[in-house]
C-alpha cells in the first residue's frame, strides 16, 4: 500500500478557500445563503428546483409516472439549479431547502405553499398526495419505506464515498478507495440476493423504492456511473441487471432521466421542463 501519512491533522481544522478542491463551489462548513436570488415560479401547482444528476431524477421520474398514470394535478415546472454555480446558496433555494441540496419542491396547489426537500420525503410526499407507488397494505408499506430508506441511507457510501475516491479526488488513494469498493460492492449483493426473489425491490409492486434506486445503482451496473462498472464487476450481479433494465425501460423513466440535464448527448437534454413537449 502506498503510504499516505504525510497528512497530519491540525488541532482545530480551519476552512480555507481550497478546502473543497474541485468542488469549492459546492462544499463549504456553514448553512445559509452567500446570496439573494428570488427562485422563479411556473404556471403549474408543482415548481421543482433540481439538477438531473441521480437524487434530482428519483423525482422527476415519480412526476413522470404521476403524469403517465393520469394525474393532472402532478403537471410540474422543472427549473435547473446549476451547483457547480452555486445556484443552491441563493436565498430563494436557501429558503426552500436550508440544507441548500437539491432536489427541493413547493407545492402551490394549496392555500399556502408547502415545501419538501431531500429526494426520499418528496417521493413520499408525492406517493402520498397522488395515492400511488405506496401499497397500503401496512406489510408491503413498511417494505417498500425500508427499501427507501436504505436506499437514502447507503447511497452515501457510493457517490461521496466510492464515487468520490475513485473519480473525483485529485490524487488515487488506495486505502479509501479499497474501503468504499468493499461497500458498494456488500450493496449490490444485497440488491442482488432481494432481487433474485422478487420482480421488484418490495415484490412484485413497483414502488417509489425503485424509483429512489435505480438513479444510483441501476446507473452503476448500467456502466453510467463512474465508468466504474469494469472495476466493480456489474456483469456478476445479474438480479440487479435484470430489474435495472425493466426499470429504465419505462417510458416515464426514460422522460425523467433527460430533465434538468446539462451534459452529455444535447438531444437528451431537458435543461427545464414546463410541458410534455419539451420532450420532442
Amino acid at each position: 500500500m502506498s503510504d499516505q501519512s504525510a497528512y497530519v491533522p491540525p488541532r482545530v481544522w480551519q476552512w480555507d478557500s481550497q478546502s473543497g478542491g474541485a468542488f469549492t463551489n459546492i462544499n463549504r462548513p456553514i448553512a445559509g445563503p452567500t446570496h439573494d436570488k428570488t427562485l422563479p415560479v411556473g404556471e403549474h401547482p408543482l415548481q421543482l428546483y433540481s439538477l438531473g444528476t441521480p437524487n434530482g431524477v428519483k423525482v422527476t421520474i415519480m412526476l413522470e409516472e404521476l403524469l403517465a398514470l393520469g394525474h393532472e394535478g402532478a403537471e410540474y415546472d422543472a427549473w435547473l439549479i446549476n451547483i457547480l454555480e452555486g445556484d443552491q446558496f441563493g436565498s430563494g433555494f436557501t429558503a426552500l431547502n436550508p440544507n441548500s441540496k437539491i432536489p427541493a419542491l413547493e407545492d402551490r396547489s394549496g392555500s399556502e405553499p408547502v415545501r419538501v426537500f431531500e429526494s426520499g420525503a418528496i417521493l413520499m410526499y408525492l406517493a402520498e398526495k397522488f395515492d400511488a407507488f405506496l401499497p397500503k397494505s401496512l406489510p408491503l408499506r413498511s417494505e417498500t419505506l425500508s427499501w427507501l430508506f436504505w436506499q437514502m441511507g447507503a447511497t452515501p457510501y457510493l457517490g461521496g464515498g466510492f464515487g468520490h475516491f475513485y473519480a473525483y479526488a485529485p490524487e488515487k488513494w488506495e486505502y479509501p478507495i479499497n474501503r468504499f469498493t468493499m461497500e458498494v460492492k456488500r450493496q449490490l449483493d444485497v440488491l442482488d440476493r432481494n432481487l433474485a426473489e422478487r420482480k421488484f425491490l418490495a415484490g412484485d409492486e413497483y414502488t417509489i423504492a425503485d424509483m429512489a434506486t435505480y438513479p444510483w445503482y441501476g446507473g452503476l451496473v448500467e456502466g453510467k456511473l463512474y465508468e466504474a462498472a469494469e472495476f466493480l464487476d456489474v456483469e456478476s450481479y445479474t438480479h440487479v441487471r435484470r430489474w435495472s433494465a425493466e426499470v429504465g425501460a419505462r417510458p416515464a423513466v426514460q422522460r425523467g432521466r433527460r430533465v434538468n440535464r446539462t451534459w452529455g448527448d444535447e438531444e437528451r437534454q431537458v435543461k427545464e421542463r414546463h410541458s410534455a413537449a419539451d420532450f420532442d
